[in-house]
């Protein structure tokens, strides 16, 4: 046997039908295991590793039996008659769709495995957007491809001409293309979304100019995802998009504004948003954050209740809310150690006839304001990078 046996190795088709046997093994293994972790809440676990004990068993009885069949040697007499009757059994239309139907299985398994060795950087950037993006999308688009082969070949297997079904189907689905209109549009815009990266999944977007904006969790060529700020989930069909606007692609901008008193003195108040801005750029937990040093744009608006004065902050995508919320905390009490007063509503009231009594206050002592003593480099909690949510958002 040994000597036949070497002889045969030798040949290239016995090595090439020996992986194919395996791997179709394999996939039965696969399949019948999968059938088997349905039983596994009806069965005790000792006859559940009993079964998966027996059925591995069988597997490679059967696998080496089809090997001796294939290697053709007729030396193992038990071996090799069993062989023949496994190939002429799966030479059937019954052993040909389960084999089919394993194939398919073991397929669609390891797309996932593959898409799950697909690992992002942890960084933002636009690679890591296109790459989680584009992984559902093939990944979805390779099982819809799994799913129609293996349905024709399993068709074929049982004796069903595939032409004439997918003639008709065709024609069917010519007639209901007419009615699909607004599917295809969804399935070419996506593809185009897709195709020029306009978003892609971690982007943070608004759609239509209208009150639906969020986080993107998910895009396909049929629809986007979005997880507004309170954990509401917007579907939108591809389709329906006409513009949108995405506030994380390749940088970002903090508008750094801050009112203040027509009684206060312009001229210390930029100063103090000059020293706050660069104070906010130097310091070495946020300055990874800034691509350019901080604009000083000055008074920007004479609004009816005080003077708005702005900088602008160049920073990273996604960035811009913390740094936001950073540079409001900061500008706060720099402003009330400086007695710059911010300004709030004027109302006017009118008592009427009724006498008012008037009491007289001794203003605080230069020094005993809680307020001048605020460490504005330390924040007692560090402002989170989500989002704010846009003016009228729907959630």
């Amino acid at each position: 046997m040994w000597p036949e046996l070497l002889i045969q190795l030798q040949k290239p088709q016995v090595w090439l039908g020996l992986i194919l046997t395996a791997v179709i093994a394999y996939a039965l293994y696969r399949f019948v295991r999968s059938l088997l972790n349905l039983l596994e809440q009806h069965v005790g676990p000792r006859l559940r590793r009993g079964l998966d004990a027996l059925w591995l068993l069988i597997v490679v009885v059967s696998w080496l039996a089809v090997a001796t069949n294939v290697a053709y040697l007729p030396g193992v007499p038990v071996l090799f008659d069993l062989g023949q009757d496994i190939v002429r059994g799966f030479r059937h239309s019954a052993g040909q769709f389960l084999v089919v139907i394993a194939m398919a299985l073991i397929a669609w398994n390891l797309i996932g495995t593959l898409s799950r060795r697909i690992v992002a950087d942890e960084e933002f950037n636009r690679r890591t957007v296109r790459v989680q993006t584009l992984k559902g999308v093939v990944e979805s688009t390779l099982r819809v491809i799994i799913v129609v082969i293996a349905l024709i070949s399993a068709l074929q297997t049982l004796g069903v001409n595939p032409a004439g079904l997918l003639a008709g189907v065709s024609v069917f689905g010519l007639a209901v293309g007419f009615g699909a209109q607004s599917l295809i549009k969804d399935v070419f815009t996506g593809f185009f979304i897709l195709l020029e990266d306009q978003y892609g999944v971690g982007d943070v977007i608004t759609v239509n100019n209208g009150q639906l904006s969020g986080g993107v969790e998910k895009v396909n060529l049929r629809v986007t995802q979005l997880r507004a700020l309170d954990g509401t989930v917007h579907i939108i069909p591809n389709g329906q998009i006409n513009t949108v606007s995405v506030s994380s692609k390749d940088w970002s901008r903090v508008v750094a504004e801050v009112d203040v008193t027509y009684a206060a003195n312009i001229n210390d108040a930029l100063r103090v948003l000059e020293k706050v801005s660069t104070e906010i750029y130097e310091d070495p937990e946020w300055k990874i954050f800034f691509l350019e040093k901080p604009e000083m744009q000055g008074v920007t608006q004479l609004a009816p209740d005080g003077v708005t004065l702005r900088a602008l902050f160049k920073v990273q995508p996604k960035s811009q809310y913390a740094i936001g919320r950073e540079f409001n905390r900061r500008i706060k009490i720099a402003m009330d150690q400086s007695h710059i007063d911010i300004p709030f509503p004027q109302r006017s009231l009118n008592f009427g006839s009724t006498p008012i009594e008037v009491r007289l206050t001794r203003a605080p002592a230069p020094g005993s304001d809680p307020r001048d003593t605020q460490d504005r480099r330390n924040a007692p909690v560090q402002p989170a990078m989500t989002r704010e949510p846009e003016e009228g958002e729907l959630t």
